[in-house]
């Protein structure tokens, strides 16, 4: 097998089994004496064994550490909104002159409302996306042992298996483990780097996802006016936060999910939005999400910023310029649910 070369980041979140709490008020206050969450936090930390090794531990109790404030959850809690549809765009035909430029407006349009669209009939078959999701799957059900050899807190490795990036400074933890891929901090992962019990689905997931990486992006850099190679492929590739509502995203079967981001929102100089979003625990067994981020490299260091084709007196830059290593120290100083845009816009 060939390394792998490319500029992102994977991650696989998986949810393990929801645990239930018959009145959870009861369960808080019950759980807040003599409660030291550092140390829980902590203790939990020590364990290697993630969110996954609580379930498998047979808890019948969600830790504190895990359950949000009353006050926070009841205000996410009231949004809804199931009369919107997140928008569905069909790459049936792309090659087409006449089919290529609809794509396009309806990617820019998509990029501009939502900063999100689902992508069907994008060539990537079946097979792969199963066998990647299958993969996954098996990594998180071996034993906690195997696992613990690629646990870590240090996001500049290659391959990290680890539960909350956010676990020390987000109110509440998530009910997740991931497992990360990153090629951030270097152009390449040797395969026998990948943990050997997915390592063929991996190799074969990102050969595919980054040219259709390639694909959308060139879809992106012509939505912006832009030649269709200005983006390349070195920037980034649940529910959707619109107008104060949280809206469901419908799985379609075999789509893809594209999230703008707030890198691609700044360099855009807001031309395209990056939405918030969340991922629901399923409410009977577990659930497998695989994220791929195009966020650049760090190494060596290149400055980002707002396109300048993209500025002019009437339109300025709204964001100033950053490393990759900035807008990732940034991002992991904070809650992974808080946006670091306020921390690049400009002032005055």
């Amino acid at each position: 097998m060939s390394r792998i070369h490319s500029g992102f980041t994977l991650k696989w979140y998986t949810m393990s089994d929801r645990i239930h709490i018959t009145n959870i008020n009861e369960s808080i206050a019950e759980s807040t004496k003599n409660y030291n969450r550092v140390k829980e936090l902590k203790a939990f930390e020590d364990t290697k064994a993630g969110v996954k090794g609580l379930v498998d531990s047979g808890i019948v109790n969600i830790p504190k550490i895990f359950i949000r404030p009353p006050d926070e959850l009841a205000g996410e809690l009231k949004y809804g909104q199931n009369n919107l549809q997140v928008p569905v765009i069909d790459f049936t035909r792309i090659e087409s002159h006449i089919r290529s430029k609809k794509i396009i407006d309806e990617v820019r349009q998509a990029s501009k409302e939502w900063g999100f669209f689902q992508v069907v009939n994008h060539g990537i078959p079946p097979g792969v996306l199963d066998g990647m999701l299958n993969g996954i799957r098996r990594f998180h059900e071996q034993d906690a042992e195997v696992k613990k050899e690629y646990y870590s807190r240090d996001q500049t490795k290659k391959v990290i298996y680890g539960s909350n990036v956010d676990l020390y400074t987000s109110r509440a933890a998530n009910w997740r483990d991931t497992l990360t891929i990153s090629m951030m901090f270097s152009y390449h992962v040797e395969p026998h780097e990948l943990p050997s019990i997915c390592r063929s689905a991996i190799i074969e997931y990102i050969n595919q996802v980054t040219k259709l990486g390639e694909v959308v992006f060139e879809l992106l850099s012509e939505a912006l006016g832009l030649i269709p190679e200005h983006l390349g492929g070195t920037l980034e590739c649940g529910r959707v936060l619109r107008d104060n509502h949280w809206v469901d995203v419908p799985p379609v079967s075999g789509s893809f999910v594209v999230n703008i981001g707030n890198f691609l929102q700044m360099i855009s100089n807001d031309e395209f939005k990056s939405a918030e979003h969340r991922v629901l625990a399923n409410r009977v067994g577990p659930r497998i999400s695989v994220a791929c981020f195009f966020t650049g490299v760090a190494v060596p260091p290149k400055i980002y910023g707002p396109i300048k084709e993209l500025i002019s007196e009437e339109n300025p830059p709204l964001y100033k310029e950053f490393t990759v290593s900035e807008y990732v120290t940034k991002f992991y100083s904070k809650a992974i649910d808080k946006s670091g845009l306020e921390d690049f816009k400009l002032k005055g």
